[in-house]
């Protein structure tokens, strides 16, 4: 993955993230050619050997994630996936109808066995409620930490693109003066824009940031 001009091995920064470890070499003979369905917008003039590098990188590490998957994992993505289609729908639909019809003695030759207010349904949906919001619930949390996981591979690529852009101004800085080029800049400006970031310190502002939100917001509803 190339971001602001710095190369990053995706893979390589994946396996930095907090977390459970993924191996990168279980699936390597996984990914194939690139197809049309992998297609992205990319600005005109990339090279396609980095476009063809960045879709494999990013596809391995999406096929990594979905193996590294548990049993039960893999069965609540199923069930949560497969009942929010059409089909369940219609299927539910045509149950609901049916046993409301045959238990009102709609249908002929049938005899009730759940009569009004359909007790034996109710307890049926209730524990079918139950065990889908289980489903989704184990899903969703899945999904939640892939998720925290893209979130840390993106504040790690930051942090090495940060760092390397940081040793790249002072090399710049260093050529400048050298040679005696006058710049457009200040050399204080530039001198300032050479430090190393502070993440613990700009953690902190951005804490005290939320915290002067959260009082303005009940002076404003207070209004």
């Amino acid at each position: 993955m190339q971001q602001c001009g710095v190369k990053v091995d995706l893979r390589d920064a994946a396996l930095r993230v907090p977390g459970r470890p993924i191996g990168v070499s279980t699936v390597n003979h996984m990914v194939g050619k690139r197809t049309d369905s992998d297609s992205v917008n990319v600005p005109e003039g990339t090279p396609p050997a980095a476009l063809e590098e960045n879709v494999e990188a990013i596809k391995t590490w999406e096929r990594e994630s979905l193996l590294s998957r548990s049993k039960a994992e893999e069965i609540a993505d199923w069930i949560a996936g497969t009942g929010a289609g059409g089909p369940v729908l219609v299927l539910h639909a045509l149950w609901f109808g049916l046993w409301v019809s045959a238990n009102v003695g709609w249908i002929p030759g049938v005899t009730p066995f759940d009569r009004f207010p359909f007790p034996l349904l109710t307890m049926t949906v209730s524990l079918e409620a139950i065990f889908l919001a289980w489903f989704v619930l184990a899903s969703q949390n899945r999904l939640a930490r892939q998720s925290d996981k893209r979130s840390h591979l993106n504040l790690q690529i930051d942090l090495l693109a940060e760092r390397e852009m940081t040793a790249v101004l002072r090399l710049l800085r260093d050529i400048a003066a050298h040679l005696k080029v006058e710049t457009s800049i200040t050399s204080e400006q530039l001198r300032d824009l050479a430090k190393r970031t502070d993440l613990h310190q700009l953690t902190s502002r951005m804490a005290e940031f939320d915290e002067e939100e959260s009082k303005e917001s009940p002076a404003q509803t207070a209004k």
